[in-house]
């Protein structure tokens, strides 16, 4: 590797880790582990439809997409964090389709039950 190469490589790395938000900021590191929710909403793809709470998945939504608006007018912009909370906002928005499809398929099943 030349000299020129290495000072380039060196050059991007700092201007990585110098960042507005970059890893040594809050910038960096909370839309790193707000993946998680989204990996939580993933997973409950796989649990009945009528074991789904509907007021947890608005949450998830409102918030998701609130926080995607707030993600682009923060200064930095922050685009990681605006993906990571569309992706649960809309986990939230499927999971509500799947409640309000068992609920209007199977109406017997879901009489006394709140939102």
């Amino acid at each position: 590797m030349s000299g020129a190469a290495s000072a380039a490589g060196a050059s991007k790395l700092s201007s990585f880790m110098n960042h507005p938000a970059g890893p040594k900021t809050v910038f960096f590191w909370a839309p790193l582990m707000k993946w998680c929710l989204v990996a939580a909403g993933l997973k409950d793809m796989s649990r009945p439809a009528d074991k789904l709470s509907a007021s947890q998945n608005i949450a998830l939504a409102a918030t998701g997409f609130i926080w995607v608006r707030y993600s682009l007018v923060i200064t930095p912009v922050n685009y990681s964090l605006a993906a990571v909370n569309f992706f649960v906002g809309s986990t939230g928005l499927s999971q509500l389709a799947r409640i309000a499809h068992y609920r209007y398929t199977n109406p017997q099943a879901t009489e006394g039950v709140k939102a």
